[in-house]
């Protein structure tokens, strides 16, 4: 899994690698959307289409992929390696390519994005002839399972509660669960234990409406994964 700058489908386009696609790990900081690789000029430039870049500096992690976006539009430039806050050099060149989640950071900075590039996510990805090797699919397989269920768990939490037999049916329209809540019998036959996995922005509101319903010794405990 590749885990800076150029992180998924994006770094695969830009170095043409022949490699397996395991698994798409819809990851990010903010949100569950991909994350996108677009085209910004500052604020105040007379650029406002690719059309208008022609002869220009761009700067760009994404040598390649700009250069390739670039030719299908017919444009020349040229294309300068940045590392890392290539948003900040954007006054020196005429326009950059740069991967942003919710663009907050380019209009920080000023900036305008002419086109979006492309849209990405976290890839885990696998060299094909270990791919072909059954040990190691096996291997690669396992580590996609607990990737996959730790992304699951995020923004998750468990909750346990007790709750007397005539106020189960209140209980259970309030909560919200994954699936459906686990339901057991304690040892007296007019209580039960309530299981269930709620989003963790909801579950504020949550506890107080389940312990009016009739809801008794609440236990909210964070999850690792969710498989």
């Amino acid at each position: 899994m590749l885990d800076a700058g150029l992180t998924g489908y994006d770094w695969i386009v830009e170095t043409g690698a022949d490699v397996h696609e395991v698994a798409e790990l819809v990851f990010s900081k903010v949100s569950r959307r991909p994350v996108r690789w677009v085209l910004c000029v500052p604020e105040d430039s007379p650029v406002r289409t690719v059309k208008d870049l022609e002869g220009k500096r761009i700067a760009t992690e994404a040598v390649g992929l700009t250069a390739r976006y670039l030719e299908r539009h017919g444009v020349k430039a040229r294309v300068e390696f940045s590392w890392g806050a290539t948003e900040v050099k954007a006054r020196l060149v005429d326009a950059i390519v740069e991967v942003t989640e919710t663009g907050s950071t380019i209009r920080a900075n000023k900036l305008k994005i002419i086109h979006e590039l492309m849209k990405t996510n976290t890839q885990l990805i696998a060299n094909r002839l270990a791919w072909e090797d059954p040990w190691k699919r096996q291997k690669i397989d396992q580590i996609k399972t607990l990737l996959t269920g730790s992304l699951q768990a995020m923004g998750k939490v468990g909750l346990k509660l007790n709750v007397a037999k005539e106020n189960l049916g209140r209980v259970i329209l309030v909560l919200p669960s994954l699936k459906a809540p686990t339901i057991s019998n304690l040892h007296s036959e007019d209580w039960f234990a309530v299981e269930t996995i709620v989003g963790s922005g909801v579950v504020r509101d949550l506890i107080p409406l389940l312990k009016e319903a009739g809801a008794e010794g609440i236990i909210e405990y964070p999850l690792n994964k969710v498989i």
